[in-house]
């Protein structure tokens, strides 16, 4: 990957008042977008290996869809010019299939029996629903004044996709509609981005993974595994490079290894106040890092920027080491990121409005991401109650919420029915 243009310097140049111990959200998800460049990698993938991966080029359609004007309905394609004031009795002259057409002419006064998908008689406009006749025969059939309008149940050519029209635009996570319409337009196999190769890794001498036995005073790691899920449901390449000891020569060589096989590095943990120093000096050295505590919570301390390492480099998010602050530091900065890195249309998760069942204590001046139950009330309106325990620590805060309640910077406490953002867990790729 390409180094970046500008330097982290260079962006935050462009925020007034910027102070790395103060960063508001919005400024940190500014200086993360404009400082992240996306992968420049194509691959070409059937099309049933497409699921889920970035559209690296605009699809344009080689053929009109419906490729001719066909019925809706199954009923009798007719001539609108034969309707009138009163019932109409008209003449069966044959039937049109889906893939065969009716192969006559169709008189004045006559019409045509007619499948859902059939091609239209040329001097037809209308159909008439089977239902919507009268004293219908193979050979009459009556209809009722009124029962129709002048093109009604009649699709036309290209009304979907005219040819030489974009049918995807590049981009596009491509989902299971969008396999089912490249497959209606004959195309075999797409443009798209490579996966984002992705390292990541925890840092701690406390840390043990599973299966290893747990000494006094240490945890077992959960953050790799959240990680780990998260990242696969963004579709990434995944590099998991385990534990981490609290020592310089460690992890230095992670960085590097990281950074000379992986276009992004996720760390969890030796970011905060507390870290020892040759975490952030290694981190520096590396590259153009810089180290921020950001006005939220849960989740301040963060660091982000990009390292080299042997002629390679790679974007670095140094994540906080509580568990629900690395999931809260994921979501709303490196998910965003990443998904520009892979060239995705992406915009910000989606928040909906809801109302508080209960207050909700917050200072003013910075951003708090409370843990939340969204359900329906009597009157079917949307509710959302917090789970508990707010502390960053509370894994389980996170494992029983659906959804998480967003109180902006500016905003204070929150009295029971006030009506509060929320981002829904559900859907998030």
């Amino acid at each position: 990957m390409n180094p970046s243009v500008r330097s982290l310097a260079e962006v935050v140049s462009c925020l007034s008042g910027y102070d790395p111990d103060a960063v508001p959200v919005a400024d940190a998800q500014r200086i993360i977008a404009d400082f992240i460049t996306p992968i420049d990698c194509i691959e070409q993938l059937a099309l049933r290996s497409a699921l889920g991966r970035v559209l690296a080029r605009d699809i344009i359609s080689p053929i009109d869809v419906p490729s001719h004007d066909n019925s809706a309905m199954d009923g009798y394609a007719l001539r609108s010019a034969d309707l009138g004031d009163a019932a109409v009795t008209l003449a069966v002259a044959g039937t049109a299939y889906a893939g065969r057409a009716h192969a006559g002419s169709v008189a004045p006064g006559q019409c045509v029996r007619i499948m859902t998908g059939a091609v239209m008689p040329p001097e037809c406009d209308t159909v008439i629903p089977q239902e919507f006749t009268l004293h219908a025969t193979q050979l009459h059939i009556t209809v009722p004044a009124g029962a129709v309008r002048s093109g009604d149940n009649r699709r036309f050519r290209g009304e979907d996709l005219r040819i030489g029209q974009a049918a995807l635009c590049k981009g596009r996570i491509l989902r299971p509609a969008d396999l089912g319409l490249l497959a209606s337009l004959g195309i075999a196999e797409v443009p798209v981005q490579r996966r984002l190769r992705v390292a990541f890794f925890s840092t701690g001498d406390e840390l043990r993974s599973i299966g290893q036995p747990l000494d006094e005073g240490c945890v077992y790691d959960s953050n790799r595994y959240t990680l780990h899920g998260m990242l696969t449901r963004l579709g990434c390449d995944l590099i998991d490079m385990g534990v981490v000891k609290d020592d310089p020569d460690s992890l230095e060589a992670a960085l590097r290894h990281a950074c000379e096989n992986a276009d992004a590095i996720i760390t969890s943990g030796g970011v905060s106040v507390g870290a020892a120093d040759y975490t952030r000096d290694i981190m520096a050295r590396l590259g153009d890092v810089s180290f921020w505590k950001i006005g939220m919570r849960p989740g301040r301390p963060m660091a982000f920027g990009q390292i080299s390492s042997n002629g390679q480099s790679a974007f670095l998010f140094g994540l906080p080491g509580n568990p629900v602050a690395v999931m809260v530091t994921f979501y709303f900065f490196a998910r965003q990121a990443l998904l520009h890195m892979m060239g995705a249309d992406a915009s910000a998760p989606p928040l909906m409005r809801a109302r508080s069942t209960a207050a909700i204590r917050k200072k003013p001046g910075r951003t708090e991401y409370q843990r939340g139950i969204l359900s329906t009330d009597s009157d079917g309106c949307q509710q959302v109650r917090i789970t508990g325990a707010q502390g960053s620590g509370i894994l389980r805060s996170m494992v029983e919420a659906n959804c998480m309640v967003v109180l902006h910077d500016a905003q204070g406490s929150v009295a029971a029915g006030d009506l509060v953002d929320v981002m829904l867990f559900d859907g998030l790729t």
